[in-house]
């Protein structure tokens, strides 16, 4: 169960008056939070995207929170995101963006094509030339006409099994995204290393993307920043902050 309502059940339709209350809430405080930073670091408000983090949370959720003024949403698996991206699009004057924030199998690239208006979390050369492939087939099969937007997630750590590409790779594999046809390189994603101080994580990041811009000036997109550190990210020039938890409240218990 999730503080403030229940989450579960998929459909656009229902939500209860306590989660709404609730998500409105924790929404109000969450834009607060993220005005205050850009404030304190002497940056426009409008630089920088809310994105809420729905995953493991129903579609009734994002419907609350459309209806709040949100329209970008982060799903990590395609398997979960799928159903609510279907039911979303049947809701009346439907206007969402989707994105993948969560580790990407090459298998699900086809189908994640299919749907996302971004991926955050590309991280291999065959990862790139999975998308491209699986946007060209959305494209014969009519279901895109848009570029998928890339962000390449680097490794802040060399720790590539938690994600992200290790750094020496990074301009490999950024050149990648930028040469593939259907692909358009946005930008950098990084999450901070397991216990590491987040500042100084975003500050390395922040040195990273200056250097692709050099060789990619287009590249301005920044995704850093969750619900325990968006002030550091937000400092150090994220442009986009991923919040579930600050959100939506705890993940409902799932099945194994």
């Amino acid at each position: 169960m999730v503080t403030g309502g229940e989450a579960t059940g998929g459909g656009v339709a229902g939500g209860d008056t306590d989660r709404r209350a609730y998500l409105t809430e924790h929404l109000d405080a969450v834009r607060s939070r993220l005005l205050d930073a850009c404030r304190a670091a002497d940056r426009d408000p409008s630089g920088v995207t809310l994105l809420p983090v729905t995953k493991f949370f129903p579609a009734s959720d994002v419907a609350i929170l459309r209806d709040l003024g949100c329209r970008e949403f982060g799903e990590s698996r395609e398997q979960d995101a799928a159903p609510k991206v279907t039911a979303l699009r049947e809701a009346p004057g439907d206007d969402v963006r989707w994105h993948m924030i969560g580790h990407l199998q090459r298998n699900k690239a086809r189908a994640v094509a299919q749907w996302a208006y971004a991926v955050h979390s590309v991280d291999s050369l065959r990862l790139v030339d999975a998308l491209q492939r699986g946007v060209d087939r959305a494209r014969e099969d009519g279901v895109r006409d848009t570029d998928l937007e890339v962000y390449v997630q680097v490794s802040l750590d060399g720790d590539t099994h938690r994600g992200g590409v290790d750094r020496g790779e990074l301009d490999a594999v950024a050149d990648a995204v930028a040469q593939a046809s259907g692909l358009t390189l946005a930008g950098l994603m990084a999450v901070p290393p397991l216990e590491s101080d987040p500042d100084a994580a975003f500050a390395d990041l922040a040195g990273l993307h200056q250097w692709l811009l050099r060789s990619h000036p287009s590249a301005t997109g920044l995704s850093a920043g969750m619900t325990g550190d968006l002030e550091e990210a937000v400092r150090h020039g994220s442009t986009c902050v991923r919040v579930g938890t600050a959100i939506l409240g705890p993940r409902p218990v799932t099945s194994p």
